[in-house]
């Protein structure tokens, strides 16, 4: 049976995306930026951070990689399942993460990104764990730094389970 323990409640989630959303506003004034949401686990995040943003411009798209499978840890083999639409060339692009672990299948996407000429690339992630990190890779806005831990809840997941969550807890199986 499964055990959870609370890493950030409902209303604190809230408060670090409003926190996170108004610096991207101000960041971004005046640009066009495009959102790249990594699939399926920053799809809440994302669409919890677009409606914050006090932007005009800002256009959305994603990516799905994988590294996990139905694991705890990362096979370090990262495939890409699905690719960008829109046309990235020339303009701002920050990567939405829902967590940003080793690094590794960051890293490849933001590799695989910078092949479409874009004008620059950053990370926004949900939690910034960095216990595991392998990969110097650069979080440029977190909501949450979280030392340790399985995470599920508010789009994390374990073998597909649990993104429904509406916090995010540490799992122990």
């Amino acid at each position: 049976m499964p055990d959870f323990t609370p890493v950030l409640k409902e209303d604190e989630i809230k408060r670090h995306i409003s926190r996170i959303a108004k610096t991207i506003s101000f960041d971004y004034q005046g640009r066009e930026l495009v959102l790249v949401g990594v699939l399926k686990g920053a799809f809440l995040f994302l669409a919890d951070l677009v409606r914050e943003l006090a932007l005009e411009h800002v256009k959305i798209d994603f990516l799905q990689a994988s590294s996990y499978g139905a694991d705890t840890r990362s096979s370090e083999n990262v495939v890409l399942k699905k690719d960008i639409d829109v046309d990235i060339r020339g303009k701002d692009v920050i990567v939405v993460e829902d967590i940003v672990d080793t690094g590794l299948t960051l890293t490849f996407l933001i590799e695989h990104l910078k092949t479409f000429g874009p004008n620059s690339v950053k990370v926004c992630a949900m939690i910034d764990k960095k216990e595991r990190r392998k990969a110097a890779i650069q979080v440029d806005y977190a909501c949450a730094t979280v030392e340790k831990g399985f995470l599920v809840g508010y789009g994390l997941d374990y073998a597909e389970d649990y993104r429904n969550l509406p916090a995010i807890y540490h799992l122990k199986l």
